[in-house]
């Protein structure tokens, strides 16, 4: 007995030839029925979320000043148009750590015309009409109520705006910290206190107001840049594009020139940074440390220090260093590569729609990104002022909920004379408030599962589509109408619940990484020995669970791991280079527009607070774009991989089951018949 016949039937059954085969697609019907069912009820209840929240919330809380009421400094229209800031009753009080917490300084707010410009108490203005009259403007009630309920602040400071929020004027004068150039005050009681007791107020209040400001200034870059980023990610898009057509006729040509141009993009990146690094030599401050400088909002103060240039020139050095040494020893699986990206090619030209589907995957994504962020603004401005019974001596009503519009003719107000309904924080009493941090955690989930189920639907349209390419006996002519939307369709219409499924453990592995980094940075300054031990505990099974979904994934796509996998990354590699080349072009030209270094372009360039903002959004944006249309390439290899394994199982190139591959992929995979017949009982010991 031969060894071929020894070897038929050991490891299976092969299948029987059809001539009418098109793929494995008879007796399809719906997969993961369940998890279809659990998907859609999830969207539904997503939508009901984001119902909730934009009946509920307010985004101008997290961008405009309001007073204890609630009420907007500034809103047109309203009669606070004129008041545009804000001023606290006690500002020492947002030393308190609640602050940090809570986002909210626990004193009475007002919204005023100007923040103070003088020392001044309550018992020195009441001695003087003059200064009453001014003394008024920081207070909520008229000159009757003022006195009776305490509704006007003990003192005032010089204070300045900063976000539109009056912060005391706060300097230095001999190394001692002053208000107003002075390093006492009077406060309210009439007790002398040093200038330095503001700070932390100060500091606690000005955290919070920072970020606004980081944010809104952001806010105005883009307002002013928006339509040179869109300039930006049209230009990424047409080379992109060029690339792919121009691959398509000239494939090896097109990879030899984007190895080229993006060992010299890089080159020219090292002597850039090196020339900056050079030039600042003699520069003063230019030697201070990172260290030393810390975190900075203004990111053009980092490209001022030698170390930023030294640390960029040693990252490009090193991508340098490692892609040469890559493309030499991968010289001979380089050719390989680029005569599958020819085949790949052949199979793009029969379906051209196919370039731009990466388009629309794109737009849901940014669908689902946009619908995530919406709703969590809308979540997170959707609280209440709250307001609680404070009084100095015992009282019955002390720290229950209280409503401040009516609070002085309330019984609570009869029952404690001396109490007062001061502002407690943001929140809510009401069952919705109670479960907002669930619904922010189901907002960040849905999240996750919904960008998971679009990018592996667009995966699954693309593999079908380039499949019955593959499965196309004879080219062009076996090729279906459409092949894009009749692969979507089916998708849609019968893996729905796979794809559910499969987005589902990702997006549950993506939760606990984004669970374990947030407790990661709360407990990286604990003592607590348990909850180090606890968070290692976490760490491990995590580490588990991630190695169980690869190890699963690994099965799943075994047949083509077993052979074929070092060619597959090496055609990956390649393209990788094609998007680093298209983003390093596009990241060069935002560079030197944005900077305002060509001067050709000085006064088209908008006048921006960062101007690293459009050039980040553009760099980004573009590799999502250049991700996009490499990605049909690489689906388009992975796909091919596949089918040439299922060919092999079916057919053994006889005149009665002949293959359905190319001469050309046949010619790159295999060199002999016997490899053919040496590789399909692996196949079937695979399975």
């Amino acid at each position: 007995m031969s060894a071929e016949e020894e070897r038929y039937g050991k490891h299976g059954e092969p299948f029987k030839h059809d001539s009418s085969f098109k793929g494995p697609i008879q007796n399809r019907s719906c997969t993961d029925i369940a998890c279809c069912i659990l998907f859609i009820i999830a969207i539904l209840g997503y939508i009901a979320v984001g119902i909730l929240a934009w009946s509920q919330g307010d985004p101008r809380k997290a961008i405009y000043p309001t007073d204890s009421r609630g009420d907007f400094c500034g809103q047109a229209g309203t009669p606070l148009e004129n008041k545009r800031k804000l001023f606290y009753f006690n500002i020492m009080k947002c030393a308190n750590p609640v602050v940090l917490l809570s986002f909210q300084c626990p004193t009475t707010q007002l919204c005023v015309e100007k923040c103070p410009d003088r020392f001044m108490t309550l018992v020195k203005a009441l001695k003087n009409d003059k200064d009453f009259d001014y003394y008024k403007n920081f207070c909520k009630e008229t000159a009757t109520h003022i006195v009776r309920d305490g509704l006007c602040p003990s003192m005032l400071f010089p204070s300045k705006s900063f976000t539109r929020r009056c912060f005391p004027a706060l300097g230095l004068k001999g190394g001692v910290v002053t208000v107003g150039n002075s390093t006492t005050f009077i406060d309210g009681n009439g007790n002398e206190r040093e200038a330095k007791d503001l700070v932390d107020g100060v500091k606690n209040a000005t955290v919070v107001m920072e970020s606004r400001q980081v944010v809104m200034k952001i806010f105005e870059d883009y307002t002013q840049s928006w339509y040179w980023i869109l300039i930006g990610l049209v230009i990424a898009m047409l080379l992109s594009l060029l690339f792919i057509v121009l691959m398509r006729f000239l494939a090896g040509v097109m990879i030899w020139i984007i190895i080229i141009a993006v060992i010299a993009v890089i080159g020219y990146g090292i002597f850039h940074c090196y020339m900056e690094y050079a030039n600042l030599k003699n520069e003063p401050g230019a030697n201070v440390t990172l260290q030393e400088l810390g975190f900075q909002t203004d990111f053009t103060i980092y490209l001022q220090v030698r170390q930023t240039w030294l640390a960029f020139v040693i990252i490009l050095a090193i991508m340098e260093v490692i892609i040469i040494l890559l493309l030499i020893f991968l010289r001979k699986r380089i050719l390989i590569a680029i005569a599958l990206i020819k085949e790949a090619s052949k199979a793009i030209r029969y379906m051209m729609c196919s370039m731009f589907y990466p388009l629309f995957t794109f737009l849901l994504l940014a669908i689902v990104v946009a619908y995530w962020a919406v709703t969590a603004v809308f979540l997170s401005t959707s609280n209440e002022a709250i307001y609680k019974v404070v009084n100095q001596s015992d009282c019955v009503h002390s720290g229950n909920v209280c409503v401040h519009a009516n609070y002085s003719t309330s019984k609570m107000k009869v029952d404690c004379p001396d109490s007062q309904c001061n502002f407690a924080y943001y929140g809510g009493e009401t069952v919705y408030h109670k479960y907002l941090i669930g619904l922010q955690f189901y907002n960040v989930f849905l999240f996750f599962w919904c960008a998971n189920f679009v990018i592996a639907l667009g995966q699954m349209t693309l593999a079908g589509a380039f499949a019955s390419y593959y499965w196309a006996f004879s080219k062009p002519g076996d090729i279906p109408s459409f092949p894009v939307f009749s692969a979507m369709g089916r998708s849609l219409r019968y893996h729905t619940g796979s794809l559910a499924f499969g987005s589902l453990i990702l997006a549950i592995v993506q939760i606990i990484r984004v669970l374990l980094e947030y407790l990661d940075q709360k407990l990286k300054g604990a003592e607590n020995k348990f909850a180090k031990f606890l968070l290692c505990c976490l760490k491990c099974c995590f580490w588990c669970l991630e190695k169980f979904i690869k190890f699963m994934n690994r099965n799943a796509y075994i047949m083509v791991r077993v052979w074929v996998a070092v060619v597959d990354k090496v055609t990956d590699f390649l393209l990788f280079l094609g998007k680093l080349l298209v983003v390093g072009l596009v990241g060069v030209f935002a560079f030197f527009f944005f900077s305002g270094r060509v001067k050709a372009f000085e006064n088209t360039a908008p006048n921006l607070h960062y101007y690293w903002v459009p050039i980040l959004t553009v760099v980004i944006g573009s590799y999502l774009i250049a991700h996009g249309f490499f990605s049909v390439y690489n689906m388009c290899v992975d796909t091919l991989f596949l089918c040439f394994c299922e060919d092999l199982e079916r057919n053994d190139g006889s005149p009665a089951r002949p293959y359905y591959m190319s001469t050309t992929i046949r010619e790159i995979l295999w060199k002999s018949e016997d490899g053919l017949r040496a590789f399909r009982p692996r196949l079937r010991l695979s399975k």
